[in-house]
């Protein structure tokens, strides 16, 4: 395990996109098969008929910025036309306290599945303040998954005590995470 935040520590900013962005896309994917779909025919560019499924409406996604922006793109490989609402969270670097700063989301996300995209949860404070921002817009947090792509216990034990019902889906759980991934991933170390 201490193998891959070595790799995210020390590989080239290349490497690191590449990687992240496919353990994205893995996420993203595992997020998306966790929605609602209604089975339906589709009719190939051949004349074939196919037996697929299509998701049902009310679903979007909303990035914690800075960091979660990275996200945005695998979902939108996916989803071609899904909302994406933003949250920016700042934590106090002596307290660990966070403060929402910025929240826009589609005005009727109270009626929608929430895919939230975080990739490094290590205390858990800044997904609890954007799923409390979520909640005071009417979102259950039942209708709520977490992507993420390295999350520690304690992150994740703290989300689940404040929100039982939120859905956590992430790459690997580890007591050590690779904080730094944002400044990384946009070239901003």
């Amino acid at each position: 395990k201490m193998q891959i935040i070595n790799f995210f520590r020390k590989s080239s900013r290349g490497d690191f996109v590449f990687s992240a962005d496919r353990l994205i896309r893995l996420v993203v994917e595992e997020g998306l098969n966790q929605l609602p779909y209604t089975e339906c025919t589709v009719t190939t560019p051949t004349g074939h008929k196919y037996e697929g499924v299509r998701f049902e409406k009310g679903n979007c996604g909303v990035s914690i910025m800075r960091s979660g922006e990275a996200m945005e793109q695998g979902l939108r490989d996916c989803c071609r036309s899904i909302r994406i609402g933003k949250i920016l969270i700042q934590s106090d670097e002596e307290t660990q306290r966070a403060k929402v700063y910025y929240a826009k989301f589609p005005p009727d996300i109270y009626r929608r599945k929430v895919l939230l995209m975080y990739p490094i949860l290590s205390t858990g404070n800044t997904v609890i303040e954007a799923v409390k921002v979520l909640v005071e817009h009417g979102v259950q947090p039942s209708v709520i998954i977490l992507l993420s792509l390295f999350s520690t216990p304690h992150g994740a034990k703290s989300i689940i005590q404040e929100f039982p019902e939120i859905t956590i889906l992430t790459t690997e759980v580890h007591p050590v995470a690779p904080t730094h991934f944002g400044q990384k991933y946009f070239g901003t170390d």
